[in-house]
């Protein structure tokens, strides 16, 4: 099961893909992941991507597509993998299709998580995190047993900076700009499949599942 995750920030594709990893045995290749370990590892393509990053550039598309080919050679991939982070852009998702063809790979879905904007928000300004163990909260999904602080540590609850409302609506603006002509790609490839995100993450897993070959 070859599949790419799609949906805005809080759609709960980190959720969803833990459930999938263990329902089908498969990794979760995170091109973050394969960066920071090639560069550890001192390979080529590792200490090519650190001099870019060094010098505060992104690394090319065309390097992350190299980690990303090296990564799904590797033995625990042979059954499939599920990409996290990777494509973000419609020119991304054109190499990532032209180097799959080339391994004689190809995709077995791509998933979209929609969840209405305004839901969107709602569940992203409710969250709290503990300023001490970094337990996550929510004021109406999972509140804590006393308002303010954390069950387990009794650290006090705070809103994180990019929990802030401003802040979640500008990462959402960003993500369709840059997401919307990747969602039309994949769906003009017949590719593109839609599972509503909203619901308990139970619900959610059986429609994504229902969806998949």
């Amino acid at each position: 099961m070859r599949l790419i995750l799609l949906g805005p920030p809080g759609a709960g594709k980190g959720t969803q893909a833990k459930l999938l990893i263990d329902k089908y045995h498969i990794p979760q290749v995170s091109t973050g992941d394969i960066l920071r370990q090639a560069i550890k590892d001192q390979t080529a393509i590792g200490l090519e991507a650190k001099n870019y990053m060094d010098a505060g550039n992104l690394v090319p598309d065309d390097l992350v597509i190299d980690l990303i080919r090296e990564r799904v050679k590797e033995e625990d991939c042979k059954d499939g993998f599920i990409l996290d982070g990777f494509p973000r852009t419609r020119v991304q998702a054109e190499k990532l299709s032209e180097m799959l063809q080339s391994m004689g790979v190809d995709l077995d879905a791509v998933i979209e998580i929609a969840v209405d904007e305004n839901a969107l928000i709602d569940r992203l300004t409710g969250r709290r995190t503990c300023s001490e163990c970094g337990t996550m909260f929510h004021q109406s999904a999972r509140p804590p047993k006393e308002k303010g602080v954390c069950d387990g540590c009794r650290g006090e609850l705070i809103q994180r900076e990019d929990d802030k409302r401003e802040t979640i609506v500008n990462r959402l603006e960003i993500y369709k700009k840059e997401t919307q002509p990747l969602i039309e790609f994949y769906k003009n490839q017949g590719r593109l499949k839609t599972a509503l995100g909203e619901g308990n993450v139970e619900q959610v897993f059986s429609r994504v599942c229902a969806l998949l070959p």
